[in-house]
């Protein structure tokens, strides 16, 4: 598989290909800065640092290959795509950087009773301070792009980034501290700190990634969708549900039922399909791919939240327009009076 044969990839994941290019070349860049500063210092917390960039760079290489990877067009053995393969990546940086923090702790507690010489703090510090910018604006960029292109795989990539600009400054602020005070033990001290703050970060990657491989629902994209669902509804939509909203990379997937007239003719419960398809891909901002079905309604159950106005079919008088929500929408039943008294109490 060519890495740069992009002439099938859409320009978007395009895009993300270079970007995280563009971070792997500058963390290796990176990497060889912060073991300068630790051959310079012999600094255990430099050496924390310069350890964690060399997962940066595995990571790095292995997200380069999984957003070229996600971004392959749907196949016969994929028939949802390869986007997971992002939630993938993410899971195998956050174990590394679990990994490493485990490696971390454990060498600087041996450390504090095994202590080395620091030399040179000023160079190291100023060389931390260097690389640490450097991450931040890197994470700051990874992070916007990830949240525009909805990649979970970007966006970790990105916060993790930043988790290393707070280690960069915690160093600096150490390096200081040993260069005015004389007290070796400050290095491990700080090394310690950084090496729990990266079993965290790495925790927490680990855990967003297992439950997206998990389909865990977005309750921030699923309310969302029902606000403006809510807010758009049309008079024949007569409820929405069984409403669920897949991540499959940067791709969605919705699926729901939606209940409209029984003798409405094929063509125009189509379009009001298509309606609904049109508002969610607007508001979700995304490839997404539906999976919408039709059912008709029930007299004379239906009736009684049915807004159509002037329809001669009807069994019951209109009651209630029940207000679209979470714990209404996401149930595979129809909506009904008994139904939103249910949800009420």
């Amino acid at each position: 598989m060519n890495l740069f044969n992009l002439a099938n990839i859409p320009e978007t994941e395009r895009q993300k290909i270079s970007i995280i290019r563009a971070v792997l070349i500058v963390s290796i860049l990176l990497l060889a800065i912060k073991f300068l500063a630790w051959y310079l210092t012999h600094s255990n917390a430099i050496l924390t640092d310069a350890l964690e960039s060399i997962v940066n760079v595995v990571a790095g290489a292995f997200a380069l290959f999984s957003i070229y990877y996600a971004s392959q067009p749907r196949d016969e053995n994929h028939p949802y795509g390869h986007g997971k393969m992002e939630f993938l990546s993410a899971g195998f940086e956050g174990g590394l950087i679990f990994i490493a923090g485990l490696v971390i702790v454990g060498n600087s507690i041996y450390a504090l009773f095994k202590p080395t010489e620091i030399h040179s703090a000023d160079i190291g510090a100023i060389l931390t301070a260097i690389s640490g910018l450097i991450n931040f604006i890197m994470g700051k960029i990874l992070v916007k792009k990830g949240i525009k292109n909805n990649s979970l795989l970007m966006i970790a990539n990105g916060k993790h980034l930043i988790s290393d600009t707070v280690s960069s400054v915690g160093l600096v602020v150490g390096l200081v501290l040993i260069w005015f005070t004389k007290i070796v033990w400050i290095d491990q001290l700080m090394a310690i700190i950084f090496g729990a703050v990266i079993l965290y970060t790495g925790f927490g990657l680990l855990k967003k990634s297992v439950n997206s491989l998990l389909d865990e629902a977005d309750y921030e994209k699923l309310n969302l969708l029902i606000t403006r669902l809510e807010k758009s509804r049309r008079e024949k939509w007569i409820d929405i549900h069984n409403l669920r909203v897949i991540k499959y990379g940067a791709n969605l997937h919705v699926d729901c039922h939606i209940t409209l007239p029984w003798y409405e003719p094929l063509e125009a419960a189509h379009e009001e399909v298509t309606a609904v398809e049109q508002l969610i891909r607007t508001n979700l901002g995304s490839e997404v791919e539906f999976f919408i079905h039709a059912d008709p309604c029930i007299t004379p159950t239906s009736c009684t939240v049915c807004q159509v106005y002037g329809c001669s079919f009807r069994k019951a008088a209109f009651e209630k327009r029940i207000e679209w929500t979470m714990e209404n929408m996401l149930p595979n039943k129809k909506h009904s009076i008994t139904s939103d008294k249910k949800h009420q109490s």
